[in-house]
């Protein structure tokens, strides 16, 4: 029969997570009838039918929807396979268990699938006693069962098992002494395919010499099931690169090979796409003509076809007509456009963007918020201009990175909503930072290595080290600049993909872009922020700019000394620059969900300079208006505001200091102090005498706001108990944190800051609100800040809020 002797290449859904929808598995069809791909295996772990609820039969509403799919993908020339997992709680020896088994698989026979799978992946190996009393072992028992099944099914053409040690390292003692493996391969019946995912569950490489061990003990070929882009072991990955390291010899030596792939279904095309290729390739070179696999080749015609599926508007309802009319026989390369879908084909669907495109999300761009109405007013009055050269910043040397401002390209552009095109070079950069799971892309090789390298060499401009030769710091400079610059293209790039015509890929990618966006901004703000001001030898405990050395291509699980799973380093790329950032084992200040309202303003986190000083105290002076009620007059003099809240900061110790802007200029900032005791010194010695200078009475008479906040200037620089500032030594102020739609950007700043006050030595900060900002306090308390005290740390009432570095 043909299918028992055709290689089985196509698709597995069996991730753990959210299973696809039923219309994109039908875009799914169409695209593997579309690349020459054969078969797909229906097994998501969290269909509870599939695998928890396995005993239960479908309802006549399943019913239809699974016969509906089964008939969808045999009409575009596909082979449905049904996978069951009865693993978990199954009794082999169960006659009841069995007939359930039975009746469950003809159901779904009877609705037209010829094509089955048990799966016994990722279960206990331990026996009940009945089990025990009834079979010799774990693999007798699973073998009787499958015999049986197949038998009763009247042997079809495609049968696979997914036994419990599914792959090299899960073999106990090794492949070729495996009793459980040897088991199979003589018991198991000889046209029962074997499923195997290499020597790992998330195989490097698969090659003809790695798989002749495991094919001599099932005394079978096996069939692949290829873990080489699932992602859901790791919520901040997702792997966008190329099929790779599989030879395309092994069609010869294998049943088949299946991809499980990302569980976000947007993310698959250039996976799918790639696959489809390396199939053909294997195909043409066994009937001896000339065609050697490329990935980069491959990858670079299937971003060519991609760029039409990620610029396409999608409208509920509507079909590609060019996809209906297409010839399903694959060319040697996919010259077929993808098909245009319905916005219906959805995994992760966010309820705030619509389902029409043609009506624009409720967004801030059309209906602000009014913290984003208030933000605004007085938005075109901001005098700093984001493509001009920043000024220079206190202490730091003349050509150090400014860490600048959203790029002149961006300017102007809105919230989301917007309807704009990713070019290839912004696509290109997508793929690189997500690659593969065992190997980075271009982009996030030199965003690794330049962070890697500017760690290791910011002693030559270190604030207080022994001077470099200008030509290393010239270097430094250099490298910096770079840096700065893909830092920058990746905040381009999410404002681009937010405002993306597919809407469906927004769904499915937003949240890992968003992720990398404000990893790179701290990573930006922090790298701006070395230049002058970073200590040698800061800390008594060692330096964290020893901690990481990786760099190059090779991930954060390489550095452990074997072939890890990719699951042993958590974060990818996002991960990897994390933690060679000083704080980055504090996993609470970068992982958070995605906002509901995703915004595509292009922002920017930065060191303060002199110059921002006119428009923080603007802002400050507008938000004490708007929250005071009070009109122009009612605040006195026009800096007394800006004083208070945030001058003896400025003044005193401006190298703690963080600036939030976007298109507009600048928008926020949140101030540090590292050393409080020496801060308050400092602040009684000199401020409060600048100050009271500043404002004396006017013939006897001060006005009374005035006067107030003079006082209230006095209350600002009172004594913390001791018990405080030796575990907690600095400060952070938040009286410019604004509010804005996506609060992560806020939690940016703040972590850029923190940051700085770790690289610097600082053991521990803590901020004081006030116990009726309910908001405040929450913000802090997501960033892993804990109350201390409460009332007892000035005269005012306050409550303390602190985090260990």
């Amino acid at each position: 029969m043909e299918e028992r002797s055709q290689f089985l290449c196509g698709v597995v859904e069996g991730f753990y997570g959210r299973p696809w929808s039923m219309d994109q598995r039908k875009v799914l069809f169409q695209w593997m009838q579309c690349w020459g791909l054969n078969t797909y295996l229906y097994g998501p772990k969290d269909d509870l039918k599939h695998r928890l609820l396995w005993r239960e039969v479908y309802s006549p509403d399943e019913e239809g929807q699974l016969r509906t799919l089964i008939v969808e993908a045999q009409s575009r020339g596909l082979t449905f396979v049904y996978a069951l997992s009865p693993g978990q709680d199954i009794v082999f020896s169960s006659p009841c268990d069995l007939t359930l088994l039975k009746r469950k698989l003809r159901q779904v026979s009877d609705l037209g699938c010829q094509a089955f799978a048990i799966l016994f992946d990722d279960i206990d190996h331990s026996m009940c006693q009945a089990d025990s009393e009834a079979f010799s072992s774990f693999a007798h028992a699973q073998v009787t069962v499958a015999n049986e099944i197949y038998r009763f099914l009247g042997e079809p053409p495609v049968f696979l098992f997914c036994p419990t040690e599914y792959c090299g390292s899960l073999c106990s003692p090794s492949v070729s002494k495996s009793p459980y493996l040897q088991t199979l391969g003589e018991d198991l019946l000889s046209n029962i395919s074997v499923i195997w995912t290499g020597s790992k569950v998330i195989s490097r490489k698969l090659s003809v010499d790695c798989l002749a061990e495991v094919e001599s003990v099932l005394q079978r070929p096996p069939l692949i099931w290829d873990n080489l882009h699932a992602n859901d072991y790791d919520s901040r990955r997702l792997f966008l690169g190329p099929f790779k390291g599989r030879e395309p010899q092994l069609h010869n030596h294998l049943r088949g090979l299946l991809l499980n792939p990302n569980c976000e279904f947007e993310a698959n095309y250039i996976p799918l796409h790639t696959l489809g290729t390396w199939y053909r390739a294997g195909k043409e070179e066994r009937k001896d003509e000339e065609c050697e696999y490329c990935a980069d080749r491959a990858l670079s015609a299937a971003l060519h076809d991609w760029m039409d599926e990620l610029n396409q508007p999608l409208q509920p309802g509507r079909q590609s007509r060019h996809a209906e009319q297409r010839s399903s026989a694959p060319s040697s390369r996919s010259d077929c456009l993808p098909p245009v879908r319905g916005s219906s084909v959805l995994a992760k669907p966010l309820p705030v963007f619509p389902l029409n495109p043609s009506s624009p999300p409720s967004s801030p761009a059309k209906d602000p918020t009014k913290e984003e109405m208030d933000r605004q007013e007085g938005g075109k009055k901001r005098s700093t201009q984001p493509n001009q050269p920043s000024p220079q910043a206190p202490g730091s040397k003349p050509g150090a990175p400014s860490g600048g401002g959203p790029r002149q390209k961006a300017q102007g552009r809105g919230l989301s909503g917007g309807k704009g095109l990713l070019s290839e070079s912004q696509v290109r950069l997508l793929i690189g930072l997500h690659y593969l799971p065992h190997e980075h892309g271009p982009s996030a090789q030199k965003l690794l290595q330049d962070l890697t390298w500017l760690k290791s060499h910011c002693h030559l401009v270190s604030a207080n080290g022994k001077k470099a030769p200008p030509q290393k710091v010239e270097e430094w400079r250099g490298r910096a600049s770079t840096f700065l610059s893909l830092c920058e293209d990746i905040a381009e790039l999410h404002c681009s993909v937010v405002g993306g015509a597919n809407r469906a890929v927004l769904y499915d990618l937003y949240p890992y872009v968003w992720d990398l966006r404000n990893t790179a901004l701290v990573a930006k703000a922090f790298i701006c922020w070395l230049d002058g001001r970073v200590l040698s030898d800061s800390s008594n405990l060692g330096s964290w700019r020893n901690c990481f050395h990786w760099c190059g291509t090779t991930t954060g699980a390489d550095l452990l000394g074997v072939e890890s799973e990719p699951w042993v380093f958590k974060g990818g790329v996002s991960g990897e620059v994390q933690m060679l950032l000083p704080i980055g084992s504090s996993n609470e200040l970068f992982t958070h969900p995605p906002p509901l309202f995703p915004t595509s303003r292009l922002y920017n986190v930065r060191p303060y300079h002199s110059k921002d000083k006119v428009d923080l105290y603007r802002m400050v002076r507008q938000l004490h208006l708007r929250t005071q009620g009070g009109q122009e007059s009612d605040a006195g003099h026009p800096d007394v505001i800006g004083d208070r809240c945030l001058g003896a900061c400025l003044a005193l110790c401006p190298e703690y200091s963080f600036i939030l802007e976007d298109e507009l200029g600048v928008c926020g900032c949140v101030l540090g102090i590292i050393d409080v005791r020496s801060f308050i010194k400092r602040c009684q010695a000199t401020w409060m005498p600048a100050m009271r200078d500043k404002y004396p009475p006017r013939g006897g008479i001060t006005h009374p706001n005035t006067q107030d906040l003079l006082q209230l200037m006095e209350e600002d620089q009172g004594e913390y108990p001791d018990s405080l500032l030796y575990h907690f030594p600095s400060q952070l102020r938040l009286d410019a944190l604004p509010q804005l739609v996506d609060v992560s950007v806020g939690r940016t700043l703040l972590t850029a800051l923190l940051t700085a006050l770790k690289a610097n030595g600082s053991q521990g900060v803590f901020c004081e609100v006030q116990p009726t900002d309910r908001q405040r306090m929450e913000f802090l308390t997501k960033m892993g800040f804990l109350e201390i005290l409460r009332g007892e740390a000035r005269s005012r009432e306050g409550v303390v809020l602190g985090r260990l570095l």
